[in-house]
């Protein structure tokens, strides 16, 4: 039988372990009736490159989509929906619905990115950021990952360099992208 992914169950469990083993935790609310769930289960989650990262990278934490008082904490109204926690289980990325293999792991590096960017540690945020463009420079994710890029070397120079650097990559690889629209301002340092 092949590698699968052992999820945890409880919040607490999960956030212990992310803890010992300095990973972050990949919340997934789910529901057996819904389609996009069990299109993961199908399809994203047997995948030997999603195994591996989540193996690698985060603690794996399931529970029902109506499991009370974390569906109410985390305003849970679609499934699937996944979140991205630290270690102490505080919310940094959240997508709703069905993710394919290719487009599940850039997601997944950028809410790694998201925790790293949250509490200041924009190398480290920058890096994880890298790997998503370096690896998937076609996901649905390389737009935002090059914003925050520009945004990472900006709070580490204050130099706004980088800033309009973001904009000209994104409008040249992205131009209709929300995030070039968001760093549109930047055309101007």
């Amino acid at each position: 039988m092949g590698k699968t992914i052992v999820w945890e169950t409880k919040m607490e469990a999960a956030i212990a372990r992310a803890k010992t083993e300095n990973k972050h935790i990949l919340l997934d609310f789910f529901n057996l009736g819904s389609t996009g769930c069990n299109q993961m289960d199908a399809v994203s989650y047997p995948n030997d490159k999603v195994i591996d990262f989540i193996q690698k990278n985060m603690i794996p934490l399931r529970v029902p989509f109506d499991d009370k008082p974390l569906s109410i904490d985390f305003n849970v109204k679609w499934t699937p929906t996944l979140i991205i926690l630290d270690s102490e289980g505080r919310e940094h990325h959240r997508t709703v619905g069905f993710f394919p293999p290719e487009e599940l792991i850039p997601s997944l590096l950028l809410g790694i990115a998201k925790i790293h960017f949250d509490q200041d540690r924009f190398n480290e945020a920058f890096s994880a950021l890298d790997k998503l463009l370096n690896d998937s420079p076609k996901s649905d994710s390389a737009p935002e990952a090059i914003f925050l890029q520009g945004v990472c070397r900006y709070k580490n120079t204050h130099d706004a360099k980088p800033l309009k650097g973001a904009y000209e990559h994104l409008q040249a690889k992205y131009p209709s992208s929300e995030w070039t629209k968001r760093a549109y301002p930047y055309r101007l340092l």
